[in-house]
């Protein structure tokens, strides 16, 4: 018997007006699958993850959690059915500290636990873990691009999920930023969490993904193993250019 995925969209699209930014994706993402998904900007990635957690409701299509269908469901229904993502753009809780930040997903999210004093216990855990623990009674506004981004994993992660969207987490950061946030995916791997990680930065893709989806005008272009995926010619045509073309062949 096959497993029930625990993400599958079935002919999922959105319009808006006459654009369509998403347009009849199908994809089946079993337990533990980290899959990448790349593509131009306005490809339709972002708006994919906010259909996946209830951000936007589907023009058609489905979107199913673990064999349940959710479409169009709110975000917090969503959330307490495992599911937990990043923000591209962040968005912490203002008038908070970092570490009240995480607390109140421990407290609220599908695990939730009732006493604050729990929750800040287990959000020390979790900034810890997210190489934030020096930064818990800091305002998320005094953080840096790489520590406000790196708050955004460590809130989804405080809600404790089988399923992780991220949406351009390692955006802005510099090389030794973006291989912490490596290392975490990683560790998070082997928990057996399922991933699906938007992103622009190509090693990063390679570095984590197990199959990568490839989005060009809202569909999907074509998906496989990573450097197949990379090599493809519609994908160097569509998105990665004719620069990375000659860096792989060595041309000038």
């Amino acid at each position: 018997m096959t497993a029930t995925p625990v993400l599958r969209t079935e002919h999922l699209s959105r319009r808006f007006g006459g654009l369509n930014a998403v347009s009849d994706v199908s994809l089946s993402i079993p337990e533990g699958e980290t899959v990448g998904v790349i593509g131009p900007n306005g490809a339709g990635k972002s708006t994919l993850i906010n259909l996946v957690t209830g951000h936007l409701k589907p023009s058609s299509g489905r979107v199913l959690i673990d064999g349940r269908d959710l479409t169009g469901a709110r975000p917090w229904v969503i959330t307490h059915a495992g599911v937990a993502r990043t923000f591209q753009i962040v968005k912490p809780f203002r008038g908070m500290t970092v570490r009240e930040n995480v607390a109140i997903g421990i407290l609220y999210g599908p695990h939730g636990v009732r006493r604050m004093s729990h929750a800040r216990e287990q959000a020390t855990r979790v900034l810890e873990e997210t190489n934030l623990a020096d930064l818990a009674e800091r305002a998320p506004g005094e953080l840096s691009v790489a520590d406000a981004r790196r708050l955004e994993f460590a809130k989804a992660l405080a809600l404790r999920p089988r399923l992780l969207l991220l949406d351009e987490v390692m955006a802005g950061l510099r090389h030794r930023e973006i291989e912490s946030s490596l290392e975490l995916i990683r560790t998070l791997k082997t928990r057996g969490i399922t991933i699906v990680v938007v992103e622009h930065v190509m090693r990063a893709i390679l570095a984590v993904s197990d199959r990568v989806v490839v989005l060009h005008h809202g569909k999907v272009l074509t998906e496989g193993r990573p450097r197949d995926v990379l090599s493809d010619p519609q994908v160097v045509e569509a998105y990665l250019g004719h620069r990375y073309a000659q860096r792989r062949t060595g041309g000038s």
